[in-house]
């Protein structure tokens, strides 16, 4: 019998992770006859918007949903402005019968917030991610493109979506037919779930100084408390004045105005995705001060901290 995989959208959600998750499903079946069908679910059985304004209709609400296999929730940037008691209780119910559990994009978030990601490897979108292991650090938070973890799938969404179809094609059909797929699509390779989300940092940053790139990990890794200078020179094994020399070569900066703005990036997403108080995410951003921390945001984003919170959220473009 063919496998059931159960899409369930919630509003906003992000359209390039779901049509990403669908479409692989669609060239397996091609390939080797009926082996997946999928079912697309809404909380009320009625049509869904995503974050690009398109609208899909559901085949079914998420109550009369088919029985068995494997249920993905696709969310967007807000993927709790719809969770109540009500979809917290039907999830503990699928999970109570088996079924197994994902999350694509912010799906996971749901999942976190039912507490049934506990004591499991998960993943979300990039920019949701610092956000995600604040508001729940007892999980195994991860930035890989995907996890497959026991009956808990949850992936980043966008492209990665493909990833964990042909991972999961792979595992009950052969590589043979996840390679076909893959082909379809007109994909280099098939990245495996390791692969990190964002670009390399050299890439990123369009340096190929192996110090350089060092430090700059160190910084991504260490916002809470920062580490000083001294400290991430002697971690690249440099001396100050060669850090400061690389930064302003480069990237014509300085290292502690570079780790500041890194800093304040990571406050802008927690502002956005968390209800984490100002002066929480001053902390968990390493300010000691709030006062420092508002006047410096606002010198970098041109609104303080308050006013960002405001206004930020209904301007932001669609995670994919």
């Amino acid at each position: 019998m063919p496998q059931i995989i159960h899409f369930l959208l919630l509003p906003g959600f992000s359209a390039m992770g779901f049509i990403s998750a669908m479409e692989p499903l669609r060239v397996a079946n091609r390939f080797k006859g009926p082996l997946y069908r999928w079912q697309v679910l809404s909380l009320d059985g009625g049509p869904v918007l995503a974050s690009n304004g398109m609208s899909v209709n559901a085949d079914a609400a998420l109550a009369a949903g088919e029985p068995g296999g494997i249920l993905l929730i696709v969310a967007g940037f807000e993927p709790l402005a719809c969770y109540g008691p009500a979809l917290q209780q039907a999830l503990r119910r699928l999970d109570h019968e088996g079924v197994v559990l994902g999350g694509i994009d912010t799906g996971a978030v749901v999942l976190a917030e039912a507490g049934l990601l506990d004591g499991h490897r998960a993943t979300v979108h990039w920019e949701a991610l610092e956000a995600f292991k604040e508001n729940y650090p007892s999980l195994q938070a991860t930035q890989e493109l995907f996890e497959i973890d026991r009956r808990r799938i949850t992936c980043a969404g966008g492209t990665a979506s493909i990833d964990l179809m042909l991972d999961l094609i792979a595992q009950s059909h052969g590589s043979e037919l996840a390679v076909q797929v893959s082909e379809q699509f007109v994909l280099g390779r098939i990245r495996p779930r390791q692969d990190h989300q964002r670009m390399q940092i050299a890439s990123r940053y369009g340096i190929s100084n192996r110090k350089l790139v060092q430090v700059i990990g160190e910084m991504e890794k260490h916002t809470e408390p920062p580490l000083s200078t001294l400290e991430l020179a002697a971690r690249a094994m440099i001396t100050r004045r060669q850090l400061e020399r690389l930064f302003r070569l480069y990237l014509n900066d300085t290292p502690s105005g570079f780790y500041l703005d890194l800093r304040l990036d990571k406050a802008r997403q927690l502002l956005c995705q968390t209800q984490m108080s100002i002066t929480q995410v001053s902390v968990a951003c390493g300010f000691e001060l709030p006062s420092y921390f508002t006047r410096r945001y606002k010198r970098r984003f041109g609104r303080c901290p308050r006013e960002e919170r405001q206004a930020l959220k209904p301007q932001l473009p669609d995670q994919s």
